[in-house]
């Protein structure tokens, strides 16, 4: 058991939309500039918020779920990450208590936060709200036994507003209020139909952040975040037993990361590595063919649709990926990946274009979310790397469908009755919509790389 003092804290809001990324931006940044060693996190299976946190600040990143891993796991991501760091943030997801389903906890920010023993301070959208503040941070505080919420930060409320709000809150409360945030729109960030855009699409975007950090720590009192992050108490977990390869061959397996393949856990990236293979980046849009001496090829999602174009005119990465799978080599494609294998895909202008062609289908715009939120996955009977009765835990969000989806797992929505069949099984390769998280379970990547290394 390892127990460890880890100054932490957990910047959540009543819902989305209420500014939590951008302040949370803001937040990592100040203590960057203050020469702090910081490690961010975002509950949940979002992609794009770490990719700020991490791309913007040079600071690491990762993703915390409470429903993709155990308690004990999600501590010891957590412990593993952030040990030598001065503080951890974490960043929450939707509002504070929106779980499974819509109707639990279980998953939501609240829930990471009761796990992992970390203090909370809410973010509330104040526009157009004055004394209303009190009976909403009230309900918040007072929803669920152990809330955890140490302070509050009045996002969009002027200034001027918050001398008179701040002793009211704080002696009817008996919370901290650590400032407020004025509107301030000139560091708003665009959004598109899977979220914010990448921060490497945002212009001069360093200088754009380091403006608002200026903003965070001329109206917040980090001081007092910095305390409210040292009164967590030490986070106690158990390491996992990760299975390892056998000494010999130098395993090296194949990653898409370029703009239309970039949805990528690090901890799944970790953990292959961590197995005792080496994770090889390329770029189907840029590279002209696959790595030479590649065992193993891994496709996951990204915005493929909207560099259609590109992707379909880079002819010699299609045909290096099409022939290195039609001879063997083993490989996974989530997603965007697995849209990138059909033999066509609708853009994001409405053009039809032709991708590498190993699914025999063609993948097309709903103008809708289709099949959205986390499901659990059984291969039930189908043999998947040499194993039946094959369970993961995954996560679907993508505005695309296919003609052919596969047969080979039954999905299932968590607290419903809703399931449906998906992805497309061999005895070399895993392909479907779903985004794995291969903590859920490690023996999933563990048999595909086994099988990389026949």
């Amino acid at each position: 058991m390892n127990s460890v003092n880890i100054p932490r804290v957990m910047l959540a809001a009543c819902s989305s939309g209420s500014g939590k990324t951008m302040i949370t931006c803001g937040v990592l940044q100040a203590l960057v500039n203050r020469g702090l060693r910081v490690s961010g996190f975002k509950t949940g299976p979002d992609y794009i918020d770490p990719m700020f946190h991490g791309k913007v600040m040079g600071i690491k990143s990762k993703n915390l779920d409470t429903f993709f891993t155990n308690d004990d796991v999600a501590k010891y991501l957590l412990g593993k990450e952030a040990v030598d760091s001065d503080i951890a943030v974490l960043e929450g997801v939707m509002g504070y208590y929106d779980g499974l389903g819509g109707t639990s906890p279980r998953a939501s920010s609240y829930d990471l936060a009761h796990v992992t023993g970390t203090p909370v301070v809410l973010i509330v959208n104040s526009k157009g709200m004055s004394l209303s503040v009190i009976p909403t941070i009230k309900g918040f505080m007072e929803f669920m036994p152990g809330s955890s919420i140490a302070g509050v930060i009045l996002n969009r409320m002027n200034p001027m507003m918050l001398g008179r709000l701040k002793p009211e809150i704080e002696n009817t409360l008996g919370i901290k209020v650590l400032g407020c945030v004025p509107e301030s729109s000139e560091y708003a960030v665009e959004s598109r139909h899977l979220g914010l855009v990448t921060p490497d699409e945002i212009r001069d975007i360093k200088n754009h952040i380091n403006g608002f950090a200026e903003v965070i720590e001329k109206n917040l009192d980090l001081d007092m975040m910095i305390n409210i992050a040292k009164s967590a108490k030490p986070l106690e977990y158990s390491e996992p037993v990760i299975p390892h390869l056998p000494e010999g061959k130098n395993l090296k397996i194949a990653v898409a990361n370029d703009a239309a393949f970039c949805f990528h856990y690090r901890d799944n990236l970790e953990l292959i590595k961590d197995m005792g293979a080496e994770v090889v980046f390329f770029s189907p849009l840029k590279d002209k063919a696959l790595p030479e001496g590649v065992d193993g090829l891994i496709l996951y999602g990204g915005y493929p649709e909207v560099y259609a174009a590109n992707l379909s005119g880079n002819v010699s990465m299609m045909d290096s990926i099409r022939e290195a799978i039609k001879g063997g080599l083993p490989y996974l494609a989530e997603c965007g990946g697995f849209m990138y294998l059909h033999k066509e895909m609708e853009g994001m202008d409405a053009k039809i274009y032709p991708m590498v062609g190993v699914i025999d289908g063609e993948v097309h715009m709903t103008g809708k979310l289709t099949r959205f939120g986390y499901v659990t996955l059984d291969s039930g009977d189908t043999e998947v790397f040499g194993n039946t009765g094959v369970t993961c835990r995954a996560h679907e969000f993508h505005y695309y469908d296919s003609s052919a989806n596969g047969e080979s797992f039954t999905a299932k929505k968590l607290l419903s009755e809703r399931s449906w069949r998906c992805c497309h099984v061999t005895e070399r390769s895993v392909a479907g919509f779903p985004h794995f998280y291969y903590y859920s379970n490690p023996e999933f990547i563990y048999s595909f790389l086994k099988r990389c290394n026949c």
